[in-house]
């Protein structure tokens, strides 16, 4: 027996004796502690499932059985937990409407539809044809009243044989037009300077705005004190981790060093989050967590601190920088992920408004 099954056997003496005293909340810390140092302690597994929901009954009783198969104390308690399920009420959630779906069968298409389906296409292929054959007709209208009928003549017949042929002899035409508007072309030079000022304003008011709309697209945690008092019993190069509730902001220090920092959600106001210092007594990669009004399975990354309130990931809403759990504090997967690989079992967790 090496030295961690010997103090989880220690733990779960411990465990035995409050539950004798009717201290079920220091038994459960107790046999979970002794659980995550032994795993493969299979009494330590029963002792919480004696303790637990029949919901997490179940969950202890299954680790039991795979430690060992053959424990007929585990499969009557496996028994017992199964029916204590089956007598409860469903939750409302569950109520759903159990009839057999009836067979979808689609309603057979009407003959009739066919001849008004055909008209349809037919008027829409007429009408695309239209549409493409339309620009080639255009009538030659922009023509001088004034000029002679032989100016007329040359031009009506251009629409029939090729329209290549008919626009250079109006260009011989519109040369006069074009001697005539000469004056205008000496405009060019005017709108030369406009482009060479209007460039060079522009830098010096493009940056103004950027720097407003950075800090509006997502949430992140606040700046902590520039002075960090440790709390009691820590050391000066020992890591913690301190919850704000005030901020909604979770950072982890080491020392008076601030090492990463977290925007969390806690415990809504008729589920407060505990506050004072405590630590880290049991971790798990995944747990399965039942109480009233919520059942979610394989929540990631949990570490428990007080009793059932601890720090995990959180796949169920987005809505972090907000109260939103029954006291625990819910942190993005990811940023619970590298909380639970930085701390250990023990690291003080000090929560305060």
């Amino acid at each position: 027996m090496n030295s961690e099954q010997h103090q989880a056997h220690q733990l779960l003496a411990q465990a035995k004796s409050a539950l004798f005293h009717n201290n079920r909340s220091a038994a459960r810390r107790y046999a979970q502690h002794a659980c995550a140092l032994d795993p493969d302690n299979e009494e330590a597994w029963l002792l919480l499932a004696e303790m637990g929901s029949p919901h997490a009954s179940l969950n202890y009783l299954t680790r039991a059985l795979e430690i060992n198969p053959h424990n007929q104390r585990a499969r009557q308690s496996m028994h017992r937990a199964i029916h204590q399920l089956r007598a409860q009420p469903r939750p409302e959630w569950a109520l759903a409407d159990t009839r057999p779906l009836r067979p979808y069968h689609p309603a057979p298409r009407s003959r009739r539809s066919y001849p008004l389906l055909f008209m349809v296409f037919l008027l829409l292929c007429i009408a695309v044809t239209i549409w493409l054959v339309l620009p080639t007709f255009e009538p030659v209208i922009a023509y001088n009243l004034s000029a002679p009928r032989a100016l007329v003549a040359l031009v009506k017949p251009s629409l029939t044989p090729t329209p290549t042929e008919t626009f250079t002899p109006t260009s011989t035409f519109t040369a006069t037009s074009t001697l005539t508007p000469t004056p205008t072309a000496t405009d060019t030079p005017t709108p030369t300077p406009l482009p060479t000022h209007t460039p060079t304003p522009k830098p010096t008011h493009t940056p103004k705005p950027t720097a407003i709309q950075l800090p509006t697209d997502t949430p992140s945690a606040p700046l902590p004190p520039s002075t960090v008092t440790l709390p009691p019993g820590v050391g000066p190069n020992e890591r913690w981790i301190d919850v704000n509730l005030s901020e909604q902001a979770v950072y982890a220090y080491q020392g008076q060093v601030l090492v990463n920092s977290f925007i969390v959600s806690t415990g809504v106001a008729a589920h407060p989050t505990v506050t004072g210092e405590y630590r880290i007594y049991v971790k798990y990669r995944y747990a399965n967590m039942v109480g009233p009004g919520y059942n979610l399975p394989n929540v990631p990354y949990t570490q428990y601190f007080y009793e059932g309130y601890g720090l995990h990931g959180t796949y169920w809403h987005h809505n972090f920088g907000h109260p939103m759990s029954h006291g625990c504090v819910n942190l993005r997967t990811e940023d619970a992920g590298w909380l639970y690989n930085w701390d250990v079992v023990g690291t003080v967790v000090n929560i305060h408004y």
